[in-house]
């Protein structure tokens, strides 16, 4: 299924042809009306009319999370206040959050591209979706529920928190699909564990689920507990919301609303770009917001370019899962190491529930020591021995130390012990600073 054929399926020469038209125009459109954007054109000296390709793209300056809180909160507008009718922010996980305005056009840009992700991960018209996300200044709950409007599918504005009461909502409005974070969507299934009901009760077919890294093991745990087809989709605040990318049914990599956004792949450090299929920074432009234009914004996020044509027909290029951010990585004794790999090898392995926390702290020898805490799967507490998650835990511990190259301690706790988020999960303690 499609919502815009026109362009989720328009041949690579036409889309890079509106691509370079409208980066052309928003280059010109910043230069003349944001001053950050205007000083640093003058001292490169970059004259927008000169761009007559998008390789040009890499000679212009990035933009990046400090410069938004420098600029804070309205300095990076394009547009006077009063084009201005949406003013949200982000979520300030990472810092103090970043104001993001939306002109008339933008908003309905956005639910468009919302429509757009809503129905490559299978939603249409028929469908109820429970959107399980925050509503307010986060982007993500008024993101999607546009996206179901502008689609015409019935939109059930749950917001986040009170789980209990989503689940009886979820089983008495018949939800045929569910908007939130995965780690979220693990706590419904927790829930409805503890009110016994059965999940084949209920009318979910589908689950879009995005704004924290999560892993292949994850999904899997997901679709086998509250029986949906689980897709992965991305967007960040600065950039728009929910919108940005998202997975089709082939679930082979989240495609880019290209026409809206060009995206680059850069090392960390240098800022260069990486070789075709290398994990790097994501770095976006937009093409098309009129409020809040944002030139090769580092996002921060870990993820590579995927090419190759995917079966469901879109021509727009793929990204692969965010890995995580280069600002969340763990260095412990020197070596990198992400969440999202403790994750992937926690849910690979016996005996374990999918709810984890990493502890850092300093040894008596001054050197880095990570702990895993990670709970016992229900059914291992029921069934075995001391003996048998003694075992499973060396296990775990063996393979940590394999495939990522550090050692993790793994302490095995009770089901249900450690705490639950009703948004983002808070995977990493580092106790290192304290």
């Amino acid at each position: 299924m499609y919502f815009d054929p026109e362009y989720e399926r328009m041949d690579r020469e036409t889309l890079g042809d509106l691509q370079l038209e409208r980066l052309q125009s928003t280059l010109t459109r910043v230069a003349r009306n944001v001053p950050l954007y205007r000083r640093r054109f003058e001292e490169q000296d970059i004259d927008a009319d000169d761009f007559r390709s998008l390789d040009d793209l890499r000679n212009l300056p990035f933009t990046t999370k400090q410069d938004l809180r420098d600029n804070y909160p309205y300095g990076l507008f394009a547009v006077p206040m009063r084009e201005v009718v949406r003013i949200q922010a982000s979520s300030g996980t990472t810092g103090k959050p970043t104001v993001v305005g939306y002109t008339r056009n933008d908003v309905r840009r956005w639910a468009r591209l919302a429509a757009r992700i809503l129905t490559a991960g299978g939603v249409s018209r028929d469908d109820l979706v429970q959107v399980a996300l925050h509503y307010g200044l986060f982007t993500g709950g008024l993101g999607f529920h546009y996206g179901c409007e502008e689609l015409g599918a019935s939109v059930i504005p749950a917001s986040s928190g009170g789980t209990r009461r989503q689940v009886t909502v979820m089983q008495d409005y018949r939800t045929t699909a569910l908007v939130c974070t995965p780690s979220y969507a693990l706590h419904l299934a927790d829930t409805m564990d503890e009110m016994g009901l059965n999940t084949n009760s209920l009318s979910l077919r589908y689950g879009l689920f995005g704004a924290e890294p999560w892993s292949e093991g994850m999904r899997r745990e997901i679709e086998a507990r509250l029986k949906v087809t689980a897709t992965d989709n991305y967007g960040i605040s600065e950039l728009m919301g929910p919108g940005v990318a998202g997975e089709c049914l082939e679930r082979r990599g989240l495609h880019v609303n290209e026409d809206h956004f060009l995206f680059e792949v850069v090392d960390p450090g240098s800022g260069e770009p990486v070789a075709p299929g290398e994990v790097g920074e994501l770095v976006v432009t937009t093409l098309t917001k009129e409020a809040f234009p944002l030139i090769r914004y580092r996002t921060g996020d870990l993820t590579r370019l995927l090419d190759g044509p995917c079966p469901c027909g879109r021509t727009f290029r793929r990204i692969s899962r965010i890995i995580g951010r280069s600002d969340d990585m763990l260095i412990v004794r020197g070596v990198n190491v992400f969440p999202s790999q403790v994750e992937a090898v926690l849910l690979e392995s016996e005996g374990l529930g999918p709810h984890y926390q990493i502890e850092l702290s300093r040894g008596e020898s001054h050197l880095d020591e990570a702990t895993v805490l990670v709970e016992a799967a229900e059914e291992s507490t029921a069934t075995g021995s001391v003996m048998l998650q003694v075992e499973h835990v060396k296990k775990v511990e063996k393979r940590l130390a394999s495939e990522l190259g550090v050692s993790f301690k793994v302490r095995m706790v009770e089901p249900r012990s450690l705490a639950r988020s009703e948004g983002k999960a808070r995977r990493v303690v580092d106790k290192r600073s304290l």
